[in-house]
């Protein structure tokens, strides 16, 4: 069976036999919404937990819109134009409105990369300003939460009169789910707060993973902070394989959180019957596949189903390398698995984007992980300490002949947006 594979912003075909596929695991089918538009518009004037927009927006001075930044497909050229014209109808002046883009730690987006974010309107309309993690300058001190992590969050927002997050939800290897809480908490705190955010204890704990919210501290710990900050309004949507919208929630930050969750919780996950010898996935092609600091996360989403000793394939762009320098540093730091864990628990060792190191340990302290990817030279993958394959079908071919002729494969073409899960139920899609 030829299975396709997202992959940049195209499909990479692989034969799997037959006699072998254990299951190709996609999204369950939500129908799109017919009027996209018309439903932004709808949630925007009936929201849930809160006044419409134009009442909030009354009397206030200004507003801070904070967007997620490049690696987020929300489709804001879409959501921000009646957000923006409700604001301006209720007298804040255009002049007086903020689009901030919650980079987290990750580099900041510019040019081109805002017009496709954004929509050309937008970015030729308003200001738009990224949020620098390591400029603490610009961040406001609102205290410590319960576990002792300072909250220092873009000034920003916090000074802004009016306050609105925009953000998709989907599954999160950390976080349990994106957006709400998490638009705020790591987008745009600074880089201090991350030493227990995404610390090595964080970073460990067994709930701190896909599709987990109960006990999760990732979660709970953004849920402080955005409370801690406020939050007037969200606009959240969920989308299908082929990024069309399947939901728009409106309001209360948390209450869209989480009506939103609990649809995509319907549509990601998928069961199959059990643990397999060869997974396949992705990271969702373009634009999380660009470096693989975001590729991690098709990984990461595939853990439940892996056999120990089993073989991950990965296949992703990399058109942008591994990622920023300071990450492709930390692996010339270790050697093993096992002496990289023991750095990160180590009091004195700290290193900004070490966590998704530490979730690619996870993946490679059960599976043997090899990646397919034009962007980068082999050296480059043999550094991240994976095994580079000249093409997917290479890489399949390999790993049959490793794991025999009564392997069990999965593929996952969408990558960490879907939830595979063990299940003695057969997966239907």
């Amino acid at each position: 069976m030829k299975v396709p594979v997202r992959y940049g912003r195209t499909h990479i075909e692989v034969e799997v036999p037959d006699e072998n596929l254990l299951a190709v695991c996609h999204l369950h089918p939500v129908p799109p919404l017919s009027d996209p538009q018309g439903a932004i518009e709808e949630a925007l004037d009936n929201p849930i937990g809160t006044p419409p927009i134009r009442e909030l927006a009354r009397g206030r001075e200004n507003a801070c819109i904070v967007v997620c930044d490049k690696t987020r497909p929300v489709p804001n050229s879409l959501i921000l134009p009646p957000l923006l014209r409700r604001l301006e109808e209720a007298g804040i002046d255009r002049n007086r409105i903020t689009i901030l883009i919650a980079t987290g730690t990750h580099r900041p987006n510019l040019g081109d990369e805002l017009v496709e974010m954004l929509g050309e309107f937008v970015v030729e309309n308003y200001r738009i300003e990224n949020h620098i993690a390591t400029d603490l300058e610009s961040h406001a001190d609102l205290g410590k939460t319960n576990t002792g992590m300072p909250i220092l969050l873009d000034k920003r927002y916090v000074e802004s009169d009016l306050k609105i997050v925009v953000g998709l939800i989907e599954p999160h290897l950390m976080a349990g789910y994106s957006g709400g809480r998490k638009i705020l908490c790591p987008g745009i705190i600074a880089m201090p707060c991350m030493r227990v955010f995404h610390g090595a204890e964080f970073m460990g704990h067994p709930k701190a993973v896909t599709g987990v919210l109960d006990g999760n501290p990732v979660h709970l710990t953004a849920m402080e902070v955005a409370d801690k900050a406020g939050c007037d309004f969200a606009v959240h949507v969920t989308l299908d394989e082929q990024r069309r919208i399947t939901g728009v929630f409106a309001g209360d930050v948390h209450e869209t959180f989480f009506a939103g969750v609990r649809l995509v919780d319907k549509v990601a996950k998928v069961p199959i019957p059990e643990p397999a010898d060869i997974v396949i996935t992705s990271s969702a092609g373009y634009p999380l596949d660009t470096t693989f600091y975001q590729a991690i996360k098709g990984l990461v989403g595939v853990l439940p189903i892996l056999k120990p000793g089993s073989t991950v394939i990965l296949a992703a762009s990399l058109s942008e390398g591994l990622g920023l320098p300071r990450f492709r540093e930390i692996y010339t730091e270790f050697q093993t698995w096992d002496e990289f864990k023991r750095l990160i628990f180590s009091p004195d060792y700290f290193r900004e984007d070490q966590w998704m190191v530490q979730e690619q340990m996870k993946v490679a302290e059960v599976a043997d992980i090899w990646v397919y990817s034009d962007g980068v030279p082999a050296e480059e993958l043999e550094l991240a300490k994976v095994k580079p394959l000249t093409s997917l079908q290479e890489g399949l071919d390999q790993a049959l002949k490793k794991h025999g002729p009564n392997a069990k494969i999965v593929v996952v073409p969408d990558g960490p947006y879907v939830m595979p899960v063990i299940s003695d139920t057969p997966t239907t899609s």
